[in-house]
């Protein structure tokens, strides 16, 4: 195959799903270091504290999440780990509580 120096479509679909892969396997190599899942509309986190308020302000209701000790699902984000996160959306938020396997002795 001879480029010109142009990336082709084929090119740019193989990239982005070995970083969507690549992606997959980090969450999976860190999920269990988590105690809750928290879904935006927009993200995908993990998280280890989690601060959800229902907010009002002229009629319409948001939600304010924030985070403490977080990993985002983010491909474009050379830094995944990251100290605290504040997320405001006008969308449901879904927060789960990850159940984490018993230790064995």
């Amino acid at each position: 195959m001879v480029h010109d120096g142009a990336v082709s479509a084929e090119d740019l679909e193989n990239y982005e799903t070995d970083m969507e892969l690549a992606l997959y396997r980090e969450y999976r190599d860190v999920v269990g270091l988590f105690a809750y899942v928290v879904e935006t509309e927009r993200r995908f986190y993990l998280a280890n504290k989690v601060d959800l308020q229902v907010r009002s302000a002229a009629g319409e209701v948001y939600f304010e999440v924030s985070l403490a000790d977080a990993w985002v699902w983010d491909v474009y984000r050379s830094k995944r780990f990251v100290k605290s996160v504040r997320v405001v959306t006008f969308k449901d938020v879904n927060v789960e509580e990850l159940v984490q396997p018993e230790l064995a002795i």
